[in-house]
């Protein structure tokens, strides 16, 4: 199989050769084999593995996204993604990245929310008038 794993603005990574994938959703795990169907999945933040004869299993860590299979073609869209072949290495990666990010967005969310509320006030002032 061929496997593309795309992250916003980048190819992520491009493999050929890949033996399985395995990859989580809200139903749970489930693998990838080259014969198997083709097939559209909701991928839930979690751990992607895949295996290629000449990297062996590589874990990657993705936020939500979306997997695709087509034909020998399987398609990865996802967030933000991080790789490698040490899971507790893994762990702590995604810690530091995905959690410092998770503050970042949860503080533009509150901002972005009294941009929204303010501005409402507003436009109902108007209107009053």
């Amino acid at each position: 199989m061929k496997l593309r794993i795309l992250v916003p603005f980048q190819i992520f990574a491009e493999k050929t050769g890949v033996l399985r994938i395995v990859a989580e959703t809200g139903a749970g795990s489930f693998g990838l084999l080259p014969h198997r169907l083709d097939c559209v999945a909701a991928l839930s933040p979690g751990i992607l593995i895949y295996e290629t004869l000449a990297d062996g299993e590589v874990f990657v860590a993705v936020d939500e996204g979306v997997l695709v299979k087509s034909g020998p073609d399987v398609l990865v869209s996802v967030r933000r993604a991080i790789s490698g072949t040490d899971l507790g290495q893994l762990r702590a990666a995604v810690e530091k990245e995905f959690l410092t990010f998770d503050d970042q967005e949860q503080r533009v969310r509150e901002v972005m929310a009294k941009l929204e509320t303010g501005f409402l006030h507003r436009i109902a002032e108007f209107q009053q008038k």
